[in-house]
């Protein structure tokens, strides 16, 4: 199904082609139908997936020069790049008038955008209370979202939570020697940990207690966690 153009897409596509017309931009046709792709899917997109989304609408076109069209978008206020805690750049548009923030679950990939009014004019009075004049900011909130919460274990082990998580050791398996060994490092059932790094890999790191402790994955596998904000 082919997302409806609004109005704003139209005053949008108007701006662009006035702009790219005056600087004589090469490849104007090309360029425009990367714009209009852009607009119509309204979202988070990797150059990859607006390449992609091109192509399946007929319009085979370089990545390169998606990537180039996108960067020319974000000098001229159509398009504003964001690079999320994994790192991938994406690009949504940008529309004149709005700010609004974002929630990034973690295991899902899934962006929410959200906007409120008393968090704006809070940061604000905070920036005026230290003598700061606010131009911009950004907000970017780590989580799990709703439908992914759902469908989490209420237990887990160890090396499936996630970097931020607050915890609580709730079992430690493998046998008296795994206690033991957790035991003479200061770790129990019961107690309360944060997760401090977790990259799917090699040791990870947590925190309990206001100390530190690196964990290898086999170790970590055997400890049964729990969140501790349910």
């Amino acid at each position: 199904m082919v997302p409806r153009m609004t109005p704003l897409h139209a005053q949008e596509k108007e701006q662009f082609r006035k702009l790219f017309q005056q600087e004589r931009v090469e490849n104007f046709e090309d360029r425009f139908k990367v714009l209009e792709a852009f607009l119509s899917l309204e979202k988070h997109v990797t150059v990859d997936e607006l390449a992609g989304f091109l192509d399946s609408r007929g319009a085979r076109l370089a990545p390169e020069f998606v990537r180039d069209t996108l960067k020319m978008l974000g000098r001229l206020g159509f398009a504003r790049q964001s690079r999320f805690d994994n790192g991938v750049v994406r690009y949504e548009h940008r529309h004149l008038g709005d700010h609004h923030d974002h929630m990034i679950c973690t295991k899902c990939g899934r962006i929410i955008e959200f906007k409120e009014d008393r968090l704006e004019k809070y940061q604000i009075k905070i920036a005026a209370a230290h003598g700061f004049h606010m131009l911009r900011h950004k907000m970017e909130i780590y989580g799990i979202c709703a439908d992914c919460l759902k469908e989490r274990s209420r237990q887990m082990p160890l090396t499936m939570a996630k970097a931020g998580e607050r915890l609580v050791i709730r079992e430690i398996s493998g046998g008296a020697s795994a206690r033991m060994r957790l035991l003479s490092m200061g770790l129990r059932q019961g107690d309360r940990i944060e997760v401090i790094t977790n990259d799917g890999q090699g040791q990870l790191a947590i925190a309990a207690d206001l100390k530190r402790y690196a964990l290898g994955r086999g170790l970590a596998q055997k400890i049964v966690v729990e969140s501790s904000e349910r």
